[in-house]
């Protein structure tokens, strides 16, 4: 599991395989199938998505609904397995058919594609994507960007509450691109797909009202800022944790991480900070083991020394990733603890 802690939103940390819905952000547990009317639901395709098993397209007034999304990542997995087959070094196929279904339904992540031994494209653990989409909070109309394409099983999901046209995904890599399009493509769902380099974000899609991110950033994109509309929210991981930002203006975000911590590839195509190991073996055993004392040691770059950094999570309470946050002013970016004008501020940029 993912979750440092139990709180109302870990029921939102469940697999879509088991039927949850979300809804305005949000989890309730289905009480039998609903009869809601969408408006075109009738059109040429809708009867293709039920014959391949994705359920039903949500309401519009709703948010994603149990049926489709699991169904949606056992296509899409059982189309595009190269990461499954590098993992187990064979081909899963007739004398192991049930490998696929059972990684596609299962509440883990899925390595999809390796390069020279490195993870390079995965499929994130669903419970998680359910969580970051309910935190990312679309609204009727958003317009979405999604930062890493993957199989295309997030992209799919979003299509499927907002609607192909609102859905852009970009990658860096043109045959995780050509392949997450074909993928989408078969489980009858076309949003854009754009390849390029993630941090720039895709101008000409611009304006979004969302960003969510797939990838862990080193710090907040400039080019992902000027292509929100104000008040728009991006999602990303950051560090181990998930940061919630709020869009002010073309040069102005803030605000704090998510309670759950978060591990994904790097953004590809991005300065990786140099984050080589600390050295922890003269700090007591409690914060050597700590998960939230290495987020701190992450977020705040070697800044501080691990004496100085346990001295700072002893003296603040062992604080939890909701006391931290990032601040983006003009070319200046900074993480912070409790205040962002406060003393505990380590820069990013």
């Amino acid at each position: 599991m993912v979750s440092d802690g139990v709180d109302e939103d870990s029921r939102l940390r469940t697999s879509c395989a088991q039927g949850a819905e979300w809804r305005y952000g949000r989890a309730r547990s289905r009480q039998g199938p609903r009869r809601t009317r969408r408006r075109g639901a009738g059109r040429a395709g809708a009867g293709d998505r039920r014959e391949r098993g994705l359920g039903r397209r949500p309401a519009m007034a709703g948010g994603l609904r149990g049926g489709a999304p699991a169904s949606v990542r056992a296509l899409l997995l059982r189309r595009g397995h190269g990461g499954l087959r590098a993992a187990l070094g064979r081909e899963p196929g007739p004398a192991h058919p049930g490998e696929v279904g059972r990684g596609a339904y299962a509440d883990a992540p899925l390595a999809t594609r390796l390069r020279d031994g490195e993870l390079v494209s995965s499929s994130s653990q669903p419970s998680l994507m359910a969580m970051m989409l309910a935190e990312l909070r679309v609204r009727d109309g958003d317009r979405v960007l999604e930062i890493g394409a993957g199989t295309g099983y997030n992209a799919a999901l979003l299509a499927h509450r907002l609607g192909d046209d609102r859905v852009t995904t970009v990658d860096l890599e043109p045959e995780i691109t050509e392949a997450a399009r074909r993928h989408l493509a078969a489980a009858g769902y076309h949003p854009v797909v754009v390849t390029g380099d993630g941090a720039r974000g895709v101008p000409e899609r611009a304006p979004f009202d969302r960003i969510i991110a797939t990838c862990t950033l080193a710090s907040v994109p400039a080019a992902w800022l000027a292509q929100c509309r104000p008040g728009a929210r991006i999602l990303s991981p950051l560090a181990t944790g998930l940061i919630a930002l709020t869009v002010r203006d073309a040069r102005h975000a803030e605000g704090r991480f998510l309670h759950t911590p978060a591990y994904f590839v790097p953004l590809r195509g991005a300065d990786r900070p140099d984050e080589g190991p600390a050295d922890l073996d003269a700090l007591p055993r409690p914060a050597r083991e700590s998960e939230l004392f290495r987020f701190l040691l992450v977020l705040s770059r070697g800044r501080l020394e691990p004496r100085e950094a346990y001295a700072l999570w002893e003296r603040e309470g062992q604080p939890r990733r909701e006391r931290y946050g990032i601040t983006v002013s003009g070319d200046r970016e900074w993480a912070w603890l409790d205040d962002p004008e406060g003393p505990c501020a380590w820069p990013l940029r």
